[in-house]
């Protein structure tokens, strides 16, 4: 076994995970942020009585949207457990490539 090899797979692995977990949770914060600004404003606006908002509409139609998204990723290779992921697991440096990524991926979403 070639520990050079390992050992830069790992290296790497966890360098890009770090800045993939960072760099994530800094996008679904400025997202979070947008979002609550507009339904705020929306809210304002129905409190000016300027716009009338069906509330309950617009709560079913994000729960239909949430499960189209959730149908649509079962369709997606690997994520319904069918896939071939299983061949990336066993390959000569796949555990520890997913396995450092992930552990970069976790540290830097939390200090994101």
């Amino acid at each position: 076994m070639n520990f050079e090899n390992l050992g830069g797979t790992i290296g790497v692995g966890f360098f890009v995970g770090v800045l993939i977990g960072f760099a994530l949770k800094k996008v679904l914060k400025i997202v979070a942020v947008v979002v609550g600004l507009f339904f705020a404003g929306l809210a304002y606006l129905q409190y000016q009585q300027i716009v009338n908002i069906n509330w309950n509409k617009l709560q079913a139609e994000s729960q239909n949207a949430v499960t189209t998204l959730a149908n649509a990723t079962t369709q997606i290779p690997g994520f319904n457990g069918s896939g071939h992921t299983a061949a990336l697991a066993t390959m000569n440096l796949g555990i520890p490539l997913t396995g450092s990524m992930s552990m970069g991926f976790a540290i830097g979403f939390m200090k994101g």
